[in-house]
């Protein structure tokens, strides 16, 4: 399997031009199953294919960048004519907006941060567990 996931004409070509293939095979890493099991058609034994499937997917996964999710191969290295098959461009997230400026808010504040990190909670989730901590502080006081 060395290259899989690489060579164009080798093992893992599949895993390059079909998205809807890695997304299963994600899941069933995810899940810790055979393909053929995820497909219906095994009894969950891992089978020869199942398992170069899993090797493929794993070469795979090595050869993508974890920090923008691009291969090498995927762009054309200033060959003449090709485009990139990748435009970079500004992205706004709101909710890592928020969590930059409650970051912000507590080193502003000369609050230590060691250790502390910023979640994004859902509001009613948030509303419930304050009332939550309301009861328990006034069932304490009684």
């Amino acid at each position: 399997m060395a290259g899989a996931g690489r060579d164009p004409c080798g093992p893992g070509k599949r895993l390059i031009r079909d998205e809807r293939f890695r997304r299963e095979l994600e899941l069933c890493e995810e899940y810790r199953i055979p393909h053929s099991q995820f497909l219906g058609i095994g009894d969950g034994t891992w089978t020869e294919r199942d398992r170069a499937k899993a090797l493929a997917w794993r070469e795979y996964k090595r050869s993508v960048c974890p920090q923008c999710g691009t291969r090498y191969d995927d762009w054309d290295h200033g060959s003449e004519g090709e485009e990139d098959r990748y435009v970079a461009v500004l992205q706004k997230c709101v909710g890592c907006e928020v969590i930059s400026d409650k970051q912000k808010e507590l080193s502003d504040s000369g609050d230590s941060l060691h250790g502390m990190k910023v979640a994004l909670v859902p509001a009613a989730a948030h509303a419930a567990m304050e009332m939550l901590r309301g009861l328990k502080h006034q069932h304490q006081d009684d």
